[in-house]
């Protein structure tokens, strides 16, 4: 690694950490836009720490989660991107009340996700261990 890079990674690292600390997942968001970003910010374990932002209570949290797992989806990733909890989670957002998720957890299932996956997670979302069923007036094709 040359001098530039070394410091670029240095600087991701910091970012890493305090993405760990604050939860601002809205700079890893725009920093992963870079190619050479996304490669610093996958290779780090970046990929784990976006998707437990999904679990954030903070809508803005959420939403850059969200996007940012749509920008770090290649072809090497998109296993873990699309990993049966992550997928049953978009499904669930994408019954949300709120627009901003709802439609952004829709664009997630159409684009990144088999029509196989989003059934299965459909179909695991049904049988949760919360026990709680999702609701079928709500439930709208994707």
């Amino acid at each position: 690694m040359g001098d530039g890079e070394s410091e670029r990674f240095q600087y991701l690292q910091t970012l890493v950490t305090e993405f760990q600390d604050t939860d601002s997942v809205g700079g890893l968001c725009n920093l992963c836009l870079d190619k050479t970003n996304k490669s610093h910010i996958l290779d780090s374990g970046g990929l784990k720490l976006v998707i437990n932002c999904l679990s954030s209570r903070r809508e803005e949290t959420v939403l850059s989660a969200l996007t940012t797992l749509m920008f770090l989806c290649t072809a090497a990733s998109r296993t873990e991107v699309t990993a049966p909890a992550v997928v049953e989670c978009m499904v669930r957002f994408s019954l949300s009340t709120n627009r901003r998720i709802s439609n952004l957890a829709t664009i997630f299932l159409q684009d990144y996700c088999s029509d196989k996956q989003v059934q299965e997670a459909k179909e695991l979302s049904q049988h949760s261990a919360l026990g709680i069923p999702l609701p079928e007036s709500t439930q709208h094709p994707i």
